[in-house]
């Protein structure tokens, strides 16, 4: 069969980031069927995308639907009618099967088969679309298929799949040229799931507590190809990169021996680590730190259910700088916890990150699936029956969220490294600006001071 494979994000806020989910779908499903990907980050025309399905006439259109919303409690900006109104399109463009997947529809599976009128669903990691592809070539039953949902079938997430997983880019894909162009930033994995229990994450949800890794030397692999294809830098996916320090470790080692030399970034945890491990991290071409540090109170991390506290963040923020990396911390201020008195623990403690960049989100988006959706609704800040598909957000009792983002705004004032939230318009702007001159990367490293 043929399958058109969309990525319907056109998120590019504080930058575009490259669909690395179609990667994997691709690879498991490109050696029974003709598959050919779709990006709307690069398209950014639905008649362009009419263009591709006339001219593809593709039996199956599989739609990742990887962003909701874009969690920022200052500037909500919900996608579920841009979706609405994108398969509507094509459905003006071809009969063939729809089948929606993606992290964003793993959390809202039946409200969004329901508002965006689909065939098929397929809730948790996309490798599934082969089983179901198989099902539909062959007449058989998709509804004893894990994973596999419809407007009439509904199901529970299916345990975490089992079988390899691996990545597969063509440096053919018309959307591989727009990434290039725009910072030269691919995407990379080293494991999937999450051991940890924060009140307000999916990814457990998503991809299940048990970690389940890739060979460090097959990533290597993989980062040598992106290199050789012209990736100037690329940003590991993982939900926490350091939540396993030998693979960690083995991964650095890999990168050596391939002989990768393009920078890259990930997402780490503040979390007690082996002496010289971000040396290690640096000599193997790790260039941007990204901590989620949440807060610098220790009673509202313990609330968000953290494993760290306050003197952990410093102590990995100085490693860190030590070792010569760029670094920045994410905020998640107002959640569970929060008060005036914690508030001003924050904002105090913030001079012991020197030479950082600080990213504020002031309001925790509320998902199911999580503690926080357990605590809202007991809470009584939404109804059981509520639905929390466009952007809803949790509010401490203790401290009204006007002032929480007034006293963050007022902090912020001739301080070119604190932001709010992913930055809005100007930060795009000014990204996209530098992007045209030939730099790489994330670029928030310009805002150090």
């Amino acid at each position: 069969m043929k399958i058109l494979l969309i990525s319907a994000n056109t998120l590019t806020a504080p930058y575009p980031v490259y669909p690395l989910g179609l990667d994997y779908v691709a690879r498991a499903v490109e050696d029974k069927h003709q598959v050919k990907l779709a990006d709307m980050n690069s398209l950014r025309d639905d008649e362009h995308l009419g263009e591709i399905i006339r001219g593809f006439s593709p039996d199956i259109l599989g739609i990742s639907l990887r962003n909701i919303d874009n969690t920022d409690a200052v500037d909500p900006t919900g996608f579920i009618e841009t979706y609405r109104k994108l398969i509507q399109k094509i459905r003006g463009y071809s009969n063939a099967l729809i089948v929606l997947g993606g992290s964003g529809f793993t959390i809202f599976p039946e409200e969004i088969l329901d508002s965006l009128n689909a065939d098929y669903g397929i809730i948790g990691e996309g490798e599934r679309l082969a089983l179901l592809l198989d099902a539909i070539e062959n007449n058989k039953d998709v509804a004893t298929i894990p994973g596999v949902v419809t407007p009439h079938i509904r199901k529970p997430i299916p345990p975490p799949w089992d079988k390899k997983f691996s990545q597969q880019f063509h440096i053919n894909h018309s959307h591989f040229g727009f990434y290039l162009k725009k910072g030269g930033m691919l995407n990379l994995q080293t494991k999937r799931g999450c051991k940890y229990n924060c009140i307000y994450c999916i990814y457990p949800y998503i991809e299940g507590h048990r970690q389940r890794f890739i060979d460090p030397t097959d990533v290597a692999n993989t980062a040598l190809r992106l290199q050789s294809a012209g990736a100037k830098y690329f940003f590991i996916t993982d939900s926490v990169f350091n939540s396993n320090y030998s693979h960690n470790i083995a991964i650095a080692q890999a990168f050596k021996k391939a002989g990768v030399s393009i920078p890259w970034g990930a997402f780490f945890a503040p979390i007690e680590s082996p002496a010289d491990y971000f040396q290690i991290m640096c000599d193997a071409g790790l260039t941007h730190v990204e901590l989620g540090t949440e807060s610098l109170s220790n009673r509202v991390l313990s609330s968000y259910c953290k494993p760290f506290q306050v003197q952990h963040i410093v102590d990995t923020h100085q490693h860190a700088i030590d070792a010569g990396l760029n670094v920045a911390h994410y905020f998640l201020i107002g959640g569970p916890g929060e008060n005036s008195e914690t508030l001003n623990e924050t904002l105090s403690n913030v001079d012991k990150l020197k030479k950082s960049v600080l990213f504020f989100f002031c309001g925790m988006r509320i998902y199911p699936h999580t503690k926080l959706y357990e605590m809202s609704v007991k809470e009584g800040q939404i109804l059981k029956t509520q639905s929390v598909l466009e952007p809803v957000f949790y509010h401490t009792p203790s401290i009204d969220t006007d002032e929480i983002i007034r006293r963050v705004k007022n902090e912020a004032k001739n301080r070119p490294n604190w932001v709010i939230g992913s930055g809005g318009t100007e930060t795009t702007n000014i990204t996209a600006k530098l992007y045209r001159r030939g730099h790489i990367g994330p670029l928030w490293e310009y805002l150090i001071r």
